[in-house]
This record gives C-alpha cells, sequence and structure tokens, in this order.
C-alpha cells in the first residue's frame, strides 16, 4: 500500500492563506436514486469488499477497525522504510460518479473514521485518490471535526505532492493546497453511535452528522467522473483504539 495518511494530513493542514470557511448548505444538494449497495454487516461479507490495509473484523454486527501500522518501520538497513505508517482501510468495488453514503460510526477510541472515493486507473494522482470526508475527534482538546478534502488536485496531484516532498518547492506546494480542503467544527460523539451522511454530486461534498449539516466543499477533483472504489479507513491509537461502521447503504444520486 503506498498511500501515506500522515503526509496525507500535513498536506491538506496548511491553513496560513485559507479562505473563510465555504457556507453549509441547509439543504441536501442531492436527489436519491438507486440502492447501489448495503450491508449490515450480520452475514456473510459481500464478494465486492477488498482488503486493502486489512486490519479489520466483523463483530456484533459491525465493522470494527483498528490502525496497527502507527510509524514508519525501517528495513533492515536502517535507512529505507520497509512499511509505511498507515490508517485501517477497507475498500468496496462500486463504480459511481454521484452517490449518496450513509452508516452508522463510531469512534470507540480511534480519533478519525473517513469515506474515500478512489479511481485506482486514474493515474495523475497518487493511488488514484479522488476525495474524502473525515470525521475526527481531539482526545486531549476533547473537540471534533470534519474535514473533506478534494485529493485529485490537491496534496495527492503528482506534480502537487512532489513539490510538497522537496523542501525547495515545499510553501510552493502548500499554495496549490488553498481552497482544496475545509475543516469544520462538530459535535463528534466517542464511544457512541452516530449517524453519518456524505453527499457527492458534481464537484461538492456535503457532509450530515446526527440529521446537522456540519461540512461542505466544492472543489473541482471531486467531480472526477468515475469513482470505481469507496474506501472506510480508521486512524489513531487509544485503549481500544477501533472506529466502526455498521448499516451501510450506498445509493446513486444526482443534483437537485
Amino acid at each position: 500500500m503506498k498511500s501515506l495518511l500522515p503526509l496525507l494530513l500535513v498536506a491538506t493542514a496548511f491553513a496560513a492563506d485559507a479562505p473563510k470557511l465555504p457556507a453549509i448548505p441547509a439543504d441536501s444538494i442531492a436527489k436519491k436514486g438507486e440502492l447501489i449497495f448495503s450491508d449490515d454487516f450480520s452475514g456473510t461479507p459481500d464478494k465486492r469488499w477488498v482488503r486493502v490495509v486489512d486490519t479489520f473484523k466483523v463483530a456484533d454486527g459491525a465493522l470494527l477497525g483498528t490502525q496497527t501500522r502507527v510509524k514508519d518501520v525501517l528495513a533492515k538497513d536502517g535507512k529505507t522504510v520497509a512499511i509505511k505508517a498507515h490508517a485501517a482501510v477497507y475498500g468496496l468495488e462500486v463504480p459511481t460518479k454521484d452517490s449518496i453514503v450513509e452508516c452508522r460510526i463510531k469512534l470507540d477510541g480511534a480519533s478519525m473514521v473517513d469515506v474515500e472515493l478512489d479511481d485506482r486507473k486514474y493515474t495523475a494522482a497518487h493511488y488514484g485518490h479522488i476525495c474524502r470526508a473525515q470525521v475526527r475527534y481531539d482526545a486531549k482538546t476533547k473537540k471534533g471535526s470534519i474535514q473533506i478534502i478534494d485529493e485529485r488536485d490537491g496534496g495527492m496531484k503528482n506534480e502537487t505532492r512532489a513539490m510538497l516532498q522537496d523542501p525547495a518547492r515545499k510553501a510552493e506546494g502548500q499554495k496549490l493546497l488553498v481552497g482544496r480542503s475545509a475543516t469544520f467544527p462538530a459535535d463528534v460523539k466517542p464511544g457512541e453511535w452516530q449517524t453519518l451522511v456524505v453527499e457527492i454530486v458534481d464537484d461538492q461534498i456535503r457532509v450530515v452528522l446526527d440529521g446537522k449539516a456540519v461540512g461542505y466543499l466544492k472543489s473541482s477533483g471531486i467531480a472526477h467522473e468515475t469513482k470505481s472504489r469507496y474506501e472506510f479507513g480508521v486512524a489513531g491509537q487509544a485503549p481500544g483504539h477501533t472506529g466502526q461502521f455498521d448499516d451501510l447503504k450506498i445509493y446513486n444520486a444526482s443534483a437537485k
């Protein structure tokens, strides 16, 4: 697995020149269409599930993820990285363009769960990353947040990513990230089940948590024509440190 979550977070955290947060539409931006996938994790796993960074298990009728790759592991030479730190990730092969994702989530010691959309055939962005919506909780500050990221035209765009990894061009690369992500405060309740809805339509993502609109981003990469894979991630460590998903439903959608 070549994707590196810590790099992603550093790349998208640049906020010195960040624009004012976009207004969150009070009403849904998506019209629900056909139900194309559902799983309540009570029976035989659907064949469309894909093992990515597979530290997941199904237990008590839910999908539980635990991050185990917490830091880079060096090879025997002590210089090269043999295993990179990465969130736990479970994939789902359900090709779409516009969609609505509904599920229940619980941060049970984990600091982040997310819904990501990728296109592995798209080579202009690292590992085909397109966009994602993250639900985050900081145990130190006891604050929750929603982060929405355009990865295709943001930090995972090959040219931009190369700049960010080059100390001489890092500042130049960071300027290209302005407007490619947005972070909003949210009432994240660790240890409790919450209802998450992620609407992806055209070049927009809108996030709803427990019935309240809590995040929105409009950015060109989100409009990618074919999003061939959903990926569900869990990151962060604390006692128990699991992130859980249940009652997952994915619908085709169109703009209202």
